[in-house]
């Protein structure tokens, strides 16, 4: 027990000389006030037990317990009201307050000895769960930021994964524009009218990410078609037609089986965006909604930005004659409802364009 730091609250100063006298002989460190308030000033978490006389004037043994308890950090110190008081409602009181236990005055030394051991024997309990506590706490805390520390890391590398797939997207992608005589500039503009008509038409952001970066590749199947054919500067023959259809086939085998959703969307795209509305299209003949949201979204993408920029087999037409060809494509060409989005979006699609011309 040695060494436990004791404070004594009383206005009498014989008695607080009795107790330092007796607290001593234990092996305490005593520490004394003569009031309620010089004892508050003089409490600190160094202190181990309280002894408190009831019966002071100004701020008795009663408002003293109470203001000690309302301090968060003195929530579990033991106080020990030192009382000539018997009666039952005065104890319940001082327990209200606050007070673990009582001594009664005058003081015998046994008792005093008694129950002081018994609570600091509870207060060294109480510290070393706090301690250990406080410990858990630490440790869950050091957890918590290595465990956030870690995830940011995984995002950050999640983040880079996704850039260097994207980076190869474009980089596979303006390979089989610049076969065709195109330049980046297509794929950048026909991703972003793909990613506004997206947005428009109400998809959510994943699903705009995923038009934006995978357009690109929807002519990537170029890549497998003759030179002959897909640079022929005049109209190609019925043969040569057959040929060139199966670059929606090789760019859809070219991005299959892979495990990004940029090239499983990809895929989807390369197959369905010469599909038409009414069934007319390639490679499958599918029609209406059985085509693919992304191909059909790619599909007014495709045939604005071909309209509006020279090829090996037509000049460029204007804004107002490309758009006059397109209007007679809604319904037939064109999912109707996805081809007013497009109107919609004219301003916004213009900016696109001046912004990434050739």
């Amino acid at each position: 027990m040695s060494g436990h730091k004791i404070l004594i609250v009383d206005d009498e100063l014989i008695n607080r000389k009795v107790l330092e006298g007796l607290l001593k002989s234990f092996g305490f460190v005593c520490v004394s006030a003569d009031s309620g308030k010089a004892a508050l000033e003089l409490l600190d978490p160094t202190f181990d037990i309280v002894l408190l006389d009831i019966m002071m004037p100004d701020m008795d043994g009663f408002a003293v317990a109470k203001t000690i308890r309302s301090i968060p950090i003195h929530a579990d110190l033991p106080i020990v009201m030192v009382t000539a008081l018997s009666a039952k409602e005065d104890r319940l009181r001082a327990v209200e307050a606050g007070a673990n236990d009582f001594v009664s005055k005058p003081i015998d030394a046994t008792e005093l000895r008694v129950r002081m051991t018994s609570l600091l024997r509870m207060k060294t309990y109480h510290d070393e769960v706090k301690g250990y506590q406080q410990h858990l706490e630490q440790m869950v805390a050091e957890k918590t930021r290595t465990l956030r520390e870690a995830l940011t890391d995984l995002e950050k590398a999640r983040q880079a994964t996704v850039h260097a797939h994207i980076e190869t997207i474009r980089i596979l992608s303006a390979a089989a524009e610049y076969k065709d005589e195109d330049t980046a500039s297509h794929i950048m503009r026909m991703s972003r009218y793909c990613a506004l008509i997206a947005k428009t038409a109400g998809l959510d952001e994943t699903q705009v990410e995923l038009v934006l970066h995978s357009s690109p590749m929807h002519d990537i199947g170029k890549i497998g078609i003759p030179d002959a054919v897909l640079l022929k500067p005049g109209k190609l023959d019925a043969d040569e037609w057959e040929i060139m259809k199966r670059h929606a086939h090789i760019g859809a085998n070219i991005l299959s089986g892979g495990s990004s959703k940029f090239l499983e969307v990809g895929a989807v795209i390369a197959m369905s965006h010469h599909e038409k509305w009414d069934g007319s299209g390639y490679p499958q003949g599918l029609s209406g909604e059985a085509i693919p949201l992304f191909g059909r979204i790619c599909a007014l993408a495709d045939v604005f930005d071909a309209l509006t920029t020279r090829r090996p087999y037509k000049d460029a037409y204007g804004n107002e004659k490309s758009l006059e060809i397109m209007q007679k494509g809604r319904g037939t060409h064109f999912d109707p409802a996805l081809f007013d989005v497009f109107m919609e979006c004219l301003p916004e699609i213009y900016r696109i364009q001046q912004e990434y011309r050739d």
